[in-house]
């Protein structure tokens, strides 16, 4: 009985002594939050927040926390500070164009070579590209390009690869002394944003090309624009250039405006009418085309449009004369155009030659030259000659190239059985040394067939 005592007593002073450690347990840590509570108060002090019971500023809730600055910046306000981070309102979305704007007189130059003749340019430009950039080109390779110069804006060279196509339309640009801008075609670009670029409604921004930038720069200056669509025919020429080869066809050049955004921003690029970019009359289109299994066939409607010049073969390498850079304004050579039309129109002899010949096409294979190709025959001839050129030799380029080209979509077998009397026909009409050129695009008509 007495050891059942001395237990219960035992475990009473234990009971005991546990409520006392919980006891100061409790008061520790009351201490503790009242000193934690003390400090934050102190902190809050010194930040001097009030609650606000004055006219909120726009957009603050009646009520929140103003913080006030402990020293103010002199002359700032928060209504400054909200002004401050929203947009400018005269924020443009063509950045580049705007550029252009601002520095405009920098592309207007200030004096051109005006003297030189249409010989003069061809023979200098073969001696520059020779002796500044070791590219050689057949003088009469030079005349039939500045020839289709004159004719269209739009010039295709097409041939082998490595026959020098790019460099020809590059060097050009360089002896302008006014760079190329080269366009690399992609293989699934089909419409005109592939080319001068589309607004991002998510950046509110226009996404600007270099042919844009090219475009609206050339509008402020005088001098002769190169632009080249390299590998032109990778993808097809009528999806993503069909509006351009609208355009160059009107008469006008003042009535060639692009489509560039569908509205009308008040602080757009000063030259953007109502969204539409003038087509710059001083700049010309130079494509390069391949012909093999990953190109696409070029379409009537673009040769119809364009000139071609066949580079097949590279010019033996010479050594070229020191010649300067030419700076050729736009309206030299349009007089240039003027004056050989005018000094070099085809002879009487030669044009009821041409006459005879669409004769024959018509009742032989059901060709002609039609309306546009004869303004091209008459166009492109005289320039030639003015070039220092033959007209015959001229002749049968140009017909060789717009004319015959037309057999390819007739009856093989048909035409190859026509061809020996068809050259028979050239060499009575023209004479056996002459039309080379018809000729062995007939020979070669007649072995593919």
């Amino acid at each position: 009985m007495m050891n059942l005592n001395l237990i219960m007593n035992k475990l009473i002073d234990i009971i005991t002594s546990m409520d006392a450690i919980i006891i100061y347990v409790i008061v520790l840590l009351i201490i503790i939050i009242i000193v934690i509570f003390s400090f934050i108060n102190s902190s809050n002090n010194n930040t001097k927040i009030e609650i606000n019971s004055v006219t909120p500023v726009s957009g603050q809730i009646v009520g929140s926390p103003v913080v006030q600055p402990t020293a103010p910046v002199a002359g700032t306000s928060l209504q400054k500070v909200d002004k401050e981070k929203k947009p400018k309102e005269n924020k443009t979305r063509f950045y580049m164009l705007s550029q252009i704007d601002a520095n405009r007189s920098k592309y207007q130059r200030s004096s051109y070579n005006n003297t030189v003749k249409l010989d003069e340019l061809c023979e200098n430009f073969r001696n520059f590209a020779a002796n500044r950039l070791k590219l050689y080109y057949d003088i009469e390779d030079i005349r039939k390009f500045i020839a289709g110069l004159a004719v269209t804006k739009l010039i295709i060279l097409q041939g082998m690869s490595g026959t020098g196509k790019t460099s020809l339309a590059y060097a050009f640009g360089e002896y302008l002394d006014n760079t190329s801008t080269v366009v690399p075609i992609q293989p699934m670009w089909k419409e005109r944003t592939d080319l001068i670029g589309y607004y991002n409604e998510f950046t509110k921004r226009f996404s600007e090309t270099t042919l844009l930038k090219k475009m609206y720069e050339a509008n402020y200056s005088n001098d002769i624009y190169v632009t080249v669509l390299d590998e032109m025919n990778i993808a097809r020429i009528e999806y993503y250039f069909a509006e351009f080869l609208s355009l160059l066809e009107l008469p006008n050049p003042e009535g060639r405006y692009l489509d560039v955004v569908s509205d009308k921003w008040p602080n757009d690029p000063k030259l953007l009418r109502n969204g539409q970019i003038k087509l710059p009359d001083n700049m010309w289109f130079i494509g390069t085309a391949n012909n093999d299994d990953s190109t696409f066939a070029i379409s009537d409607k673009v040769y119809d449009r364009a000139m071609v010049l066949n580079l097949d073969q590279k010019a033996d390498p010479f050594v070229g004369k020191r010649v300067k850079r030419l700076h050729l304004s736009k309206e030299h050579f349009e007089k240039l155009i003027k004056d050989a039309k005018n000094e070099y129109e085809i002879t009487e002899r030669n044009k009821k030659r041409i006459k005879l010949l669409d004769e024959y096409l018509i009742e032989n294979f059901n060709i002609t030259f039609g309306n546009r190709i004869m303004k091209q025959i008459r166009e492109y001839v005289a320039v030639y000659v003015a070039c220092g050129g033959d007209e015959l030799v001229a002749i049968d380029d140009i017909i060789s190239k717009k004319v015959l080209r037309k057999l390819e979509t007739q009856n093989p077998i048909y035409v190859r059985s026509a061809t020996p009397a068809f050259i028979n026909f050239l060499d009575e009409l023209f004479g056996e040394e002459k039309m080379h050129l018809c000729k062995t695009y007939m020979h070669k008509l007649e072995r593919n067939g």
